[in-house]
């Protein structure tokens, strides 16, 4: 049986849910597993990884955030914009960012908030390696993001990142995690952009008009409309 968990991003779960079988019934993410988001820029990949890091934040699982992209203090505004307000999760120290896009200055380095540098994969495995291993040791689940590899592609040696990524992928599935990774469609060579897709179990993207779930373990190739609304992606298909 498929064990799936739920997305937090509305009409997902009954995108992915099955009536021919009762493992998939509900839809959703597979558990354990690692999730390619990936399209043009400005589609909303950013805005799926705050659903569906806040939805686990709701279910009592921690989750692990690498944002090369946006800072943590632009994450949190962003995420109370669209009515995800993270306030009681880092608290409660449910939330844990590797961030490698802030400044030295704007937030003190802390048990749940580490600096890394894009520059520097090797430190940014080795931080995401850590909090893992320090959250298994407290739940059998976790959420793991990253936003984006694209900009880690950018700045470093293409096939050095391809290693690193595979290797956060299995740091992250051997803590019990679930993975999500963006990228931007086209932003690095064809062939590394083969090897990523190869190093995932499931692959969706997102064009702006529609969510395509191109693989997907226990089921086919799925598609629907979308649209990114203030309180974040909504799939269409009940609208059709």
């Amino acid at each position: 049986m498929i064990v799936r968990i739920a997305s937090g991003i509305s009409g997902f779960d009954e995108l992915t849910s099955s009536e021919d079988n009762l493992a998939l019934k509900l839809g959703g993410f597979p558990e354990n597993s690692a999730t390619l988001i990936y399209g043009p820029p400005e589609v909303g990949k950013s805005t799926f990884c705050y659903q569906f890091t806040y939805q686990g934040l709701t279910q009592d699982e921690s989750c692990l955030y690498l944002t090369t992209d946006h800072g943590i203090q632009d994450i949190y505004d962003t995420m109370k914009g669209i009515g995800l307000n993270l306030d009681d999760y880092l608290e409660n120290e449910m939330l844990y960012v590797v961030d490698a896009v802030s400044s030295d200055m704007e937030v003190e380095e802390s048990d749940i908030y580490q600096r890394s540098s894009v520059h520097n994969p090797t430190d940014m495995l080795v931080k995401v390696s850590r909090v893992a291993r320090s959250i298994s040791q407290k739940s059998p689940r976790l959420r793991s993001v990253v936003d984006s590899v694209t900009t880690i592609l950018e700045s470093n040696n293409e096939m050095l990142i391809v290693r690193v990524l595979k290797t956060y992928i299995l740091r992250i599935k051997e803590a019990g995690g679930t993975v999500i990774i963006t990228y931007i469609e086209g932003s690095a060579d064809s062939r590394t952009e083969t090897l990523i897709k190869s190093m995932v179990d499931n692959i969706i993207k997102l064009d702006g008009e529609k969510i395509i779930i191109e693989a997907m373990k226990g089921m086919g190739r799925k598609e629907d409309a979308y649209r990114t609304t203030d309180e974040g992606i909504v799939i269409l298909h009940d609208e059709q």
